[in-house]
């Protein structure tokens, strides 16, 4: 069960996953989106539209007022790097953004740290492993227990 949420359903049950990216993400956005569009998963694309340069920061932002106002349930936000917009992303309370780079951290994000989003760098992972992390982050579940206090303290002040 989720310390921060209570539930304890199954991930793959949750509703609408939001999906952001900046300029340099976009490509790999748009072949995640249609991955989990042919999956039958709810999307929620919250930008950009093209590959014109934006600021990642309006997109990490955009994907924590999503979570907040309960729009979608988790979140997939990309950049060149992947670094930038989980940090802007992780400004929120609500956000426990998580860069990725394989199959194991995307696993342990979710089992150690209730992560809800899930950060890549198009500039650094191909579009397979991608899908291939994002697949095992929306099946796992959060183990609770000793991972409950600690993720608790993520959202309150230092």
């Amino acid at each position: 069960m989720s310390a921060r949420t209570g539930r304890d359903t199954p991930l793959t049950d949750y509703g609408s996953i939001g999906i952001a990216s900046d300029h340099a993400g976009f490509e790999l956005k748009q072949v995640l989106k249609e991955r989990l569009s042919a999956l039958d998963r709810p999307v929620l694309d919250l930008g950009p539209d093209g590959t014109a340069s934006v600021d990642y920061p309006d997109y990490g932002y955009a994907m924590a007022r999503a979570l907040r106002d309960g729009l979608v349930a988790r979140g997939v936000l990309i950049c060149g790097s992947g670094i930038g917009i989980s940090i802007a992303a992780n400004r929120f309370s609500e956000v426990r953004a998580a860069l990725v780079h394989d199959e194991l951290g995307a696993r342990l994000a979710r089992q150690h740290n209730d992560a809800n989003v899930i950060c890549f760098g198009g500039r650094m992972i191909g579009a397979d492993v991608a899908f291939d992390c994002l697949r095992v982050f929306l099946e796992t579940p959060f183990d609770g227990g000793r991972h409950s206090l600690r993720v608790d303290k993520l959202s309150r002040p230092a």
